[in-house]
């Protein structure tokens, strides 16, 4: 199957999201309305994309990205069946509302507030955003000492089948400052929680580690039996299955916790997942570890 990265920015303002018609493409696009965006080109960052995308087909200039989410669906709109991993932000922009100047590709825009977004009229793709933002509440992240961020998201999302853990962990300067993050999804993809730690003097393995652990406690607190765990460490992801032997003692301790842990669930699995499509729990590092800056700065 083929498989395409591409970004999409949820463009608001006032409390509406930006829509462009297309005019231009597949057939079973022309004529409906989608979301800001694109693939995602050879050597590209996904934020690079996000911000080239939006002012190619809008004319606006892109103020501030915030990273609400990234997941895959198969596309059979198409002759054959394409993978997408779509990367998605939510976005904010200079100017006003009226300040579009559509590209070739579209021939119209609206700004419209979500529970007026006529599902016919829509693609897809933009069916599927719009329904994981409308269900995602605003989540304000603080971290009074600068040390932990735990933000618990109201959801009714049903947790029995399992869930997804996406864990990182930094160190700046390896052994340096280090922390941990973690987010936890439901097997529908949407976010229920997310967290980290500030974890002091470390090396980058441990951070990894400690982002597992932390997670598999969190997981383990709210009532969660089955875990597939994603980490982007080779080392990590095959040390934890047991095909790498681990040599550092100093992750000994952290294994054997991670050990006793997943013998709590009924089932864990351990995966690795290429870091660009774990930058939600590389966010969470870098935000504990500004935040412990700014507090001694």
């Amino acid at each position: 199957m083929k498989q395409r990265i591409e970004v999409r920015s949820l463009v608001k303002k006032d409390g509406r999201v930006l829509l462009l018609k297309r005019s231009q493409g597949r057939e079973d696009l022309l004529g409906k309305y989608e979301l800001p965006g694109g693939r995602v080109l050879e050597n590209e960052q996904p934020e690079e994309a996000a911000k080239r995308r939006v002012k190619e087909e809008t004319g606006l200039e892109v103020q501030a990205l915030y990273l609400s989410d990234v997941f895959t669906y198969v596309d059979h709109g198409s002759n054959r069946a394409i993978q997408r991993a779509v990367v998605v932000y939510i976005t904010s922009v200079l100017g006003d509302r009226g300040d579009i100047n559509v590209s070739s590709a579209h021939n119209h825009y609206v700004w419209e507030k979500l529970s007026e977004v006529n599902p016919d009229e829509i693609t897809e793709l933009t069916s599927l955003l719009l329904a994981m933002y409308h269900e995602k509440p605003e989540v304000t992240v603080t971290a009074p000492d600068g040390v932990n961020i735990q933000s618990s998201i109201s959801y009714s999302s049903k947790i029995e089948n399992g869930a997804t853990i996406y864990s990182d962990g930094g160190s700046r300067g390896n052994p340096g400052p280090s922390a941990a993050g973690y987010i936890i999804k439901d097997k529908s993809d949407r976010l229920i929680y997310e967290g980290g730690a500030y974890l002091g003097i470390t090396t980058n393995n441990q951070a990894e580690y400690h982002g597992v652990r932390l997670g598999l406690e969190k997981a383990k607190e709210m009532g969660i039996k089955s875990v597939d765990s994603y980490v982007d460490s080779m080392l990590v992801m095959n040390q934890l299955n047991g095909q790498y032997v681990i040599r550092n003692r100093e992750l000994w301790p952290i294994h054997e916790r991670i050990k006793e842990l997943t013998e709590q669930f009924d089932k864990v699995t351990f995966r690795h997942v290429k870091r660009e499509f774990n930058q939600q729990a590389d966010g969470m590092v870098n935000k504990i570890l500004d935040a412990r800056v700014k507090r001694e700065g």
